[in-house]
C-alpha cells in the first residue's frame, strides 16, 4: 500500500504527519511511503532525510494524491485537497468532523474511507495511537512557558539582597492531559499551583504533580467518558463560578483547558473575572481553537483587556514542530499497524478503534456524533 504524506498548507502549521524515523518500520509492515517535496522542512526534516530512509519524494500535491492509496495529513484537508482525493480512496488526519461538515459531505460524495485521528477512542488499547493526548502534552507544557515569558513576575520564590520574591500563583482549569502537564511544568518552574476539574477522580493525579486540587462544595460527577468532562447542572455551574472567581482574583496565571467533544468550548472565565485579576496577569487559553474558555479570548491572537494579557494561540503543538511531529508520527504508525495487515485495511467493524475512528465509508457517515450533528 502506498501512503501519500501531504505537506501542510494551513497557515502556521509546521508539523508533518510522518517523520523519516518512521519510514523503516512502515516499510517492514508493507507500506511504501511517498511524501510531498518540502513536507518535513518546517519540522527539521529535509527531503534527503526521507530518501535516505527509503521514502519517495513527489514534487506536487496533485501528483502525490494521484499515486497514493491512502493520504495522510496532520490538519483537516482543505476543500481543494478533499476534492482532489481519488474516489474510493483512504484518508487519515485530524478531521474535526463534528465541525467540518463540508469536508464530511465531500468525503461522502467521493466515497472516501476517512479516519479521524481526533476521534480515536481514548481507551487503554488505543493509548499508543492517541494523537490528542500527545498534542495536549505539548500544549500544556508550552502554555506555561508562554505564561512565564509574558507575566511581569518571577515564577519561583527567590531570596535576594532586595528581599524575598513571592512565587507566582498559577490556576489550571481542567486536569486532563494538557492540564496535568501545565501543573507539572508550572510546579517545576517554582509556581504555587492549583487545579480545578469537574471530575473528582482526577484529584489524586493533580496532587501527584505537586498541585492543590480545588473542589466545588457540591456532589456532582462531571465524568463524561473518554477522558472528557460532561456539561454540568446549572446549580453546579453557579457554585463553580463563585469558587473559580475567588481563585482567579488571586492568581497571576490562569490556564483554562476545558473541552467538550462536538461543542464550542465552555466559558469558564467571564469578563468580570478578568477584571478582578491583577494588572500584568496572564491567561493562556488552551481551548482557543474551539472558541476559548475565556469570554474575551480572540482565537489566534494575543490581546490585553483590563490590564490582563489573554493569549489565544490556536495551535501550540505547531510551535514545537520537531517533537510534535515525532509524537504524531509514532501515533500514526501504531494506528496504521492496528488497522492494516499485509493485504491493506482490515476494516473490522467489530473492533472499537476501527469503528470509533471511522468518519465515512461507502458514501455513509459512520461516526455517530458527526452524523447526529449533521442531521440536526
Amino acid at each position: 500500500m502506498k501512503l501519500a504524506v501531504l505537506k501542510e498548507t494551513e497557515e502556521g502549521e509546521n508539523r508533518v504527519a510522518i517523520i523519516p524515523d518512521s519510514i523503516k518500520r512502515l516499510s517492514q509492515h508493507g507500506f511504501d511511503v511517498l511524501i510531498e517535496a518540502g513536507a518535513g522542512l518546517a519540522s527539521g526534516h529535509s527531503d534527503q532525510d526521507y530518501t535516505d530512509k527509503g521514502a519517495t519524494i513527489v514534487a506536487t500535491a496533485a501528483e502525490l494524491i494521484s499515486q497514493g492509496d491512502c493520504v495522510i495529513k496532520v490538519r483537516p484537508p482543505s476543500m481543494e485537497e478533499a476534492e482532489a482525493l481519488k474516489d474510493g480512496s483512504f484518508y487519515i488526519s485530524i478531521v474535526q468532523s463534528t465541525l467540518r461538515h463540508d469536508i464530511v459531505k465531500k468525503f461522502q460524495d467521493k466515497k472516501i474511507t476517512a479516519f479521524g485521528l481526533d476521534i480515536i477512542p481514548r481507551t487503554t488499547l488505543a493509548q499508543s495511537m492517541d494523537v490528542l493526548s500527545s498534542m495536549s502534552t505539548i500544549s500544556g507544557y508550552k502554555a506555561v512557558l508562554l505564561a512565564a515569558d509574558n507575566i511581569n513576575k518571577f515564577f519561583p520564590m527567590l531570596m535576594t539582597a532586595a528581599g524575598t520574591i513571592a512565587p507566582a500563583k498559577v490556576l489550571v482549569l481542567g486536569a486532563g492531559v494538557a492540564g496535568l502537564m501545565a501543573c507539572a511544568t508550572a510546579k517545576r518552574l517554582g509556581g504555587v499551583v492549583e487545579a480545578f476539574d469537574v471530575r473528582p477522580e482526577v484529584k489524586e493525579q493533580v496532587n501527584s504533580v505537586g498541585a492543590k486540587f480545588v473542589e466545588v462544595p457540591i456532589k456532582e460527577d462531571g465524568s463524561g467518558g473518554g477522558g472528557y468532562a460532561k456539561e454540568m447542572s446549572d446549580e453546579y455551574k453557579k457554585k463553580q463560578a463563585e469558587l473559580i472567581s475567588k481563585h482567579i482574583a488571586k492568581s497571576d496565571v490562569v490556564i483554562p483547558t476545558a473541552l467538550i467533544p462536538g461543542k464550542k468550548a465552555p466559558i469558564l472565565i467571564s469578563e468580570e473575572q478578568v477584571k478582578s485579576m491583577k494588572p500584568g496577569s496572564v491567561i493562556v487559553d488552551l481551548a482557543a481553537e474551539m472558541g476559548g474558555n475565556c469570554a474575551l479570548t480572540t482565537p489566534g491572537e494575543n490581546i490585553v483587556v483590563h490590564g490582563v494579557q489573554i493569549i489565544g494561540h490556536a495551535n501550540l503543538p505547531s510551535t514545537m514542530s520537531f517533537h510534535a511531529s515525532q509524537m504524531f508520527s509514532k501515533n500514526v504508525e501504531k494506528f496504521l499497524f492496528h488497522l492494516c495487515d499485509e493485504n491493506g485495511f482490515k476494516m473490522n467493524m467489530e473492533d472499537e478503534i476501527t469503528s470509533g475512528s471511522l468518519v465515512t465509508k461507502d458514501g455513509e457517515v459512520i461516526h455517530q456524533l458527526t452524523k447526529s450533528l449533521m442531521a440536526g
